[in-house]
């Protein structure tokens, strides 16, 4: 079964909520599709976070490495995809275009041989997961609302992030997180991402370690992205000072940028997002490494359904794996596959069971959706 040909389809139109600075713009065009075909009729879907335009210029390097490859060979093809930009694109862009191609050629090998990606990661270990929902931090009043929403639908975890935590005064951080707390009962698992990728975090180990300190006393998981996305030393430092998980990764791609994460212990958990760091393959290659080390994974699904769906199939296949985060209210996860993913009555996830990634595009939804 060999690659004939691959296309690009940019979502645009719904884009939700960021939370940096000017974000809140829904034709903001950042999830790319990408359909590999076969030329035995066989479509895998992938998706990549990142501009088709950008996408598109990757394809003109990487279009010619794939063309004619093998779609039963998805890790081989991929690391091929890889080494051939050594001059051209070690990351960025490119990275983020391989993940979606990976996905792609996963997808497409399942379909091939009627079976989940999950199995042909290496075989399930359960058969569904804990989701958390993923919001956005506001001032108290609307975040407690917001709160509700999350746990009307059945969430039994919910991360908050980004503004306006760590952006106004400590008093305010722990204002948030008393709402929280109050909110949603001593049951339901808090999780906390600072959003220390975005542009020019002023805070140092120092706030880290005081606000993990705080976190502490509200039961919180996990303290997410609490400093600059590359300071290796200065997690490592406030790990070892946290009572509370520490986790980053979200912004990396390749295994070599989380390795030194893993093997100095700088993290409690990582969180590749494998619509940017290197697709299936490279998370596994990451997901055994951090088992090696003691050390979680869990996907950054600030993305697509195709996204998810690749969380779902790699959280299947290892040996640990707690939760997968499900932005909600979004309709490039909730409304382009049919049916949609649904909680069960213990506020878990199905591993999708159908072959390849187990999810049908809703053709409507994307031609809705379709950036032109």
């Amino acid at each position: 079964m060999k690659i004939t040909s691959v296309r690009t389809i940019a979502l645009g139109g719904a884009t939700h909520d960021h939370g940096w600075p000017g974000g809140t713009d829904p034709n903001v065009q950042y999830n790319t599709l990408v359909e590999v075909t076969s030329d035995s009729g066989l479509t895998g879907i992938g998706s990549c976070y990142t501009t088709r335009q950008l996408v598109e210029g990757s394809l003109q390097l990487l279009r010619e490495h794939l063309i004619g490859e093998s779609g039963l060979e998805p890790e081989r093809v991929s690391e091929k995809l890889r080494q051939s930009m050594f001059w051209l694109g070690r990351g960025g862009s490119v990275e983020h275009t391989i993940s979606g191609i990976d996905i792609a050629l996963w997808d497409l090998c399942g379909k091939a041989l009627n079976q989940p990606v999950s199995r042909l990661l290496g075989g399930n270990y359960r058969d569904r997961i804990k989701p958390y929902a993923s919001i956005l931090f506001d001032e108290p009043a609307k975040l407690r609302d917001a709160l509700e929403v999350q746990l009307s639908r059945g969430f039994r975890a919910i991360k908050m992030g980004w503004r306006p935590f760590g952006r106004v005064s400590a008093k305010l951080d722990e204002e948030l997180m008393r709402t929280a707390r109050d909110t949603v009962g001593p049951d339901v698992e808090l999780m906390v991402d600072a959003g220390g990728s975005e542009q020019f975090w002023p805070h140092s180990v120092s706030w880290a370690r005081n606000t993990a300190r705080m976190l502490g006393d509200y039961g919180v998981t996990w303290f997410e992205e609490a400093l600059k996305p590359d300071d290796v030393a200065g997690f490592a430092e406030l790990r070892q000072n946290s009572p509370v998980l520490i986790a980053t990764g979200e912004v990396l791609v390749r295994r070599q940028a989380f390795q030194p994460f893993i093997t100095e212990r700088a993290v409690d958990i990582i969180q590749p997002d494998l619509t940017k760091c290197g697709g299936l393959s490279e998370g596994r290659k990451l997901a055994w490494m951090a088992y090696d080390h003691g050390v979680l994974l869990v996907p950054h699904g600030w993305n697509t359904a195709l996204g998810v769906a690749a969380d779902l199939a790699l959280s299947a296949a290892m040996p640990v794996a707690k939760w997968i985060e499900f932005q909600t209210g979004v309709p490039y996860i909730e409304e382009i596959i049919d049916p949609p993913f649904k909680l069960d009555a213990d506020g878990m996830l199905r591993v999708p069971t159908g072959p390849g990634l187990g999810v049908i595009l809703n053709r409507d939804a994307i031609e809705k959706y379709q950036a032109k």
